[in-house]
């Protein structure tokens, strides 16, 4: 087998830079249970740069790429077809691996890098549930949030002020004289003025002048 080591340039290095903040959001998400690994073929002896959930197979950020992530290299390039490929998978130990190893593609269309997934299935089912569902103790580092899936941004900035004009019309600490200049600043805090003429479809629908809004918008600023 001919040796996989490449150079990199400047952007295969920007590519797999910001991969490495794709594989901790990973790690966050899939919890615990996934070990999730960031290698680079610029040095195969030293491939992994990074590693979260490590602890199931006691890797870490410099260890070296396994032999199966180089056969699946080998397959991935002797098809000519740059695709992930799913497939399961077995510990030392024996554990069942639910695995997926997908190709980082930089310059010129070379693969710089693979993305390996392991999902280890002998997590208690109390950490997989904790991970994946509401509980009655939620995990504080996945805090429930609510998020608008619509079609288009003008729905999306309805949705936007009907769902703060609840929350303020519903508070008693505001009095009525300042309920809009409320919807407004908190609005601005979610970032929805930063969609064009954002400014002219909240002050529809909230029944105000524009100005209204602009005034707001400049006092909240300063």
């Amino acid at each position: 087998m001919p040796n996989k080591e490449i150079i990199l340039t400047k952007a295969d290095r920007l590519i797999l830079q910001a991969m490495q903040t794709v594989v901790q959001g990973l790690g966050l998400y899939l919890g615990e249970g996934c070990e999730v690994i960031l290698h680079s073929l610029e040095n195969l002896e030293s491939s992994a740069i990074e590693v979260i959930h490590g602890h199931h197979s006691g890797r870490k950020t410099g260890a070296a790429i396994t032999n199966l992530a180089l056969e699946m290299l080998e397959d991935i390039e002797r098809s000519g077809e740059k695709k992930t490929l799913a497939y399961f998978n077995h510990s030392r130990e024996g554990i069942t691996i639910k695995s997926a190893t997908i190709p980082i593609i930089g310059e010129n269309e070379r693969i710089i890098g693979l993305l390996c997934l392991n999902f280890y299935t002998d997590i208690p089912l109390y950490n997989f549930i904790n991970t994946f569902f509401p509980v009655t103790h939620p995990n504080q580092d996945t805090p429930h949030m609510i998020e608008s899936f619509t079609q288009d941004v003008d729905e999306m900035i309805a949705e936007a002020v009907t769902q703060t004009l609840e929350e303020v019309i519903g508070n008693p600490e505001i009095t009525t004289i300042n309920k809009n200049k409320e919807i407004i600043i908190r609005l601005e805090e979610k970032g929805i003025f930063n969609i064009k003429d954002a400014v002219v479809k909240v002050a529809e629908q909230l029944e105000i002048s524009k100005n209204t809004v602009y005034m707001h918008l400049r006092n909240f600023r300063k």
